[in-house]
């Protein structure tokens, strides 16, 4: 389980987020079985999506996709308004050797020649989507631009996962802190001198320091007023029955083939591995309700 704080400064300057989600990622490590370096990628997007999820206004989800080009290939993470969140990456045994500063090469892996797609679903007829350019592929550079590019909101992002010998997740986590509208022209000055000043993230995590700590360094000279704190887990959404929604809008043609060739069909979930079987008699009722519908 992870924890994950929302807090604002008294003045109205800035609004912050701030999540420790170590148990997050070594669940996901659970599933996915990476290489430290994708540990590190898709325990930062997951960091970042959950955060990102619990500052929607309403009911659904947000969805990040990162597609640069990079051995790891593409990374997901979707996280609902709860701060639960749940990630693939398509390529998790990706090895590279440590970066020009000795640390996971992130970018490396994730890729700079592609795309960060945003996508917002809050229940409404059609859903939000933003995208912008790869910059780094360190992802918080990337989110930041986005936020820049994509929001208008003046934003600082620092996401960070540190992964032990074993690659297991040692500390994983991050902050979001943005300018709110008529912020005065000073906080941003005061934030980037605080940023310059501290740690890593996950090296403060890993000292000890909880969210609330951590933003509150962040937000030196600040008054910091806590909104709220959540307990957030990596957690799928995936049924039987969603899964046979989806088998079910196939075509006539895909269904039928499936049957004669295999006899039935078998699906696995790509963010939790869980395994989904029909039978040819599952296969056949879709294909009798798609022919009765077509006679109505």
């Amino acid at each position: 389980m992870g924890e994950l704080i929302r807090a604002i400064t008294s003045d109205g300057s800035a609004v912050g987020y701030a999540i420790d989600s170590t148990d997050i990622s070594n669940a996901a490590c659970a599933v996915h079985k990476p290489s430290a370096v994708g540990a590190a990628a898709l325990g930062r997007l997951l960091a970042a999506a959950s955060m990102m999820g619990s500052a929607l206004k309403a009911d659904g989800s947000v969805t990040l996709r990162l597609d640069g080009g990079g051995p790891a290939g593409i990374l997901i993470a979707v996280s609902d308004t709860g701060g639960n969140v749940r990630g693939y990456i398509e390529n998790p045994s990706v090895e590279l050797p440590l970066n020009a500063a000795g640390k996971l090469d992130v970018g490396g892996a994730v890729g700079r020649q592609g795309m960060l797609t945003v996508v917002k679903d809050l229940c409404m007829k059609e859903n939000y989507s933003g995208q912008v350019p790869i910059v780094s592929g360190e992802i918080a550079e990337d989110l930041t631009e986005y936020f820049a590019r994509s929001e208008q909101i003046p934003t600082v992002c620092a996401l960070g996962v540190l992964v032990d010998r074993d690659l297991s997740v040692k500390a994983s986590g991050g902050y979001i802190v943005q300018l709110l509208p008529y912020a005065d022209p000073s906080a941003t000055d005061r934030l980037e001198r605080n940023i310059k000043s501290i740690e890593p993230v996950s090296a403060m995590l890993a000292g000890g320091l909880r969210p609330l700590d951590i933003l509150r360094k962040v937000l030196d000279g600040f008054e910091v007023e806590l909104i709220d704190t959540r307990n957030v887990r990596y957690r799928c959404t995936c049924s039987r029955e969603r899964v046979a929604a989806a088998l079910g809008s196939l075509a006539r043609a895909e269904l039928e083939n499936m049957l004669q060739k295999d006899g039935g069909a078998q699906a696995q979930c790509h963010f939790c591995g869980k395994e989904y079987r029909f039978s040819g008699e599952d296969l056949r009722l879709m294909i009798e309700r798609k022919i009765a519908r077509k006679k109505q």
